[in-house]
Formats: C-alpha cells, sequence, structure tokens
C-alpha cells in the first residue's frame, strides 16, 4: 500500500509541472485526427506564443477516407486538403485552471471559409499531451456548395496528441 501511495504521490508532482501554454515563445504541435461529415483523415497544427494569452498557428488537414458521391465519384486534391491560419486566446490562466490545462477559443483563414475553433490541452508530461477541437465555419467562400464542396467547409472535431517543440 504505501508503494502505491509513494506511486501516486510522485504521479501528481509529475502532472503539476507540466504546462498547457507558457505565453510568449511557447511552441505546440499537434497532430491526430480530423472527423467530419463524409471524411475522415490527419490533422496537423502548430502555435506560437506571441503574448501571455495570445498565440498564432498554422494547421493542415487531409481527408484519407472520403465517401463517394451518388455517381461514385471521388474528391480530388484540392477538395481533401485544407490549410489554415489561425489566431488563439489561450485562457486557462485567465480561468484560473490547473497549469496542464488550457482552452483556447480562436478564429481562422483558410482556403475554403472563414470560421471559429474551440479546443482544449491537457499535458501529462512537459512535453505531451492531448487535444481536442472543434471547428465551425462562420462564413463561406461559395455559398453554392456543390458536389464535394462541402468538406473542410463544415463542422469539424480534431483530437489528438500534443507536443512542447
Amino acid at each position: 500500500m504505501k508503494k502505491v501511495i509513494t506511486l501516486l504521490l510522485l504521479s501528481s508532482v509529475w502532472l503539476t509541472n507540466a504546462q498547457a501554454f507558457k505565453g510568449n515563445g511557447d511552441v505546440k504541435g499537434q497532430v491526430g485526427l480530423n472527423l467530419q461529415d463524409g471524411g475522415t483523415g490527419i490533422f496537423v497544427s502548430s502555435d506560437f506564443g506571441i503574448g501571455e494569452n495570445m498565440s498564432l498557428g498554422l494547421t493542415a488537414n487531409y481527408l484519407l477516407s472520403v465517401s463517394e458521391d451518388e455517381l461514385g465519384n471521388i474528391p480530388d486534391f484540392g477538395q481533401r486538403v485544407d490549410l489554415k491560419a489561425r489566431f488563439n486566446a489561450n485562457l486557462g490562466n485567465v480561468l484560473k485552471m490547473e497549469p496542464n490545462m488550457d482552452i483556447y477559443p480562436g478564429l481562422d483563414l483558410g482556403l475554403h471559409n472563414f470560421g471559429a475553433h474551440l479546443g482544449f490541452r491537457y499535458f501529462f508530461t512537459e512535453g505531451f499531451g492531448l487535444f481536442g477541437e472543434a471547428g465551425v465555419p462562420i462564413a463561406k467562400y461559395d455559398k453554392n456548395v456543390t458536389g464535394f464542396d462541402h468538406l473542410n467547409n463544415q463542422f469539424v472535431f480534431n483530437i489528438g496528441a500534443s507536443f512542447n517543440l
């Protein structure tokens, strides 16, 4: 029993040293699964701290598995890929969360739309954590969505691993 208690105490100290967002100069990388209606794929992002509670970043996702349309067509590369620049407000310390947690709402400008996202990071160690993020389009570039144009232009959910770089 003493070994279990000692292990739990050491684990809790280990967790308190991890920080989800450190402010100016902090660099995060994330890789994970992109889920949306009609397809699933790979999501990759990076965030660069530019202030105590602000970061700028880039995201990319590529849909690997896409449902065929009613004629059996599959989307081309341009319909499967999305690149975005984004701004995050890192609010973990503002909301007085544990240092290893961060919640970050933000705005993004991509190839398919102007949108918003809300994400959460939880770091287990100084270098590794998990994240979940949901995004929605605010303004679509083309209101007449046909064929595969809905891909990367709708509600998306991303989940995966987060790293301090």
